[in-house]
């Protein structure tokens, strides 16, 4: 299985197309915006009809997980669903499926000038594909 990810303003899946605006940012901020994290899943023949788990986590550059606040104080950023690809009739033996993904994200407390990974990770275990974006940092007030 293949996961393909990237960062957009906004993203959604429709009719099994994935809908991007303003995809493929690396820098963001500094202020906080909500954000999305898209792309796709390539299922081999052999993993469909099997139940899989997606998983989206985001640390800082050092390796620390990004922390938000929750109804019993802060924890990691995770983002996770799972998933299961069928073989449509009539698809040929060998063939792969491409499962679109879009997760939209309300505004994260990254911090200015910082560098954050997302990383997805498959059925809790493999990690299956990263990318880096730096937050920029804060400009000096002119006065």
């Amino acid at each position: 299985m293949r996961v393909k990810i990237l960062l957009a303003d906004s993203a959604e899946v429709r009719e099994g197309l994935l809908f991007l605006l303003g995809g493929g940012w690396t820098q963001v901020g500094p202020a906080l915006q909500p954000f999305a994290i898209a792309g796709t899943i390539e299922v081999e023949w052999e993993e469909t009809n099997t139940r899989h788990r997606l998983a989206f986590t985001i640390e800082d550059g050092d390796g620390a997980p990004l922390m938000v606040p929750g109804p019993d104080g802060e924890r990691p950023v995770r983002i996770e669903s799972t998933f299961d690809v069928g073989r449509p009739p009539g698809a040929a033996r060998g063939q792969s499926f491409i499962v679109p993904i879009a997760v939209t994200l309300n505004a994260l407390p990254w911090q200015a000038g910082r560098r954050y990974v997302v990383k997805a990770i498959l059925d809790d275990q493999e990690e299956v594909d990263r990318l880096t974006f730096s937050v920029r940092p804060t400009l000096p007030a002119r006065g």
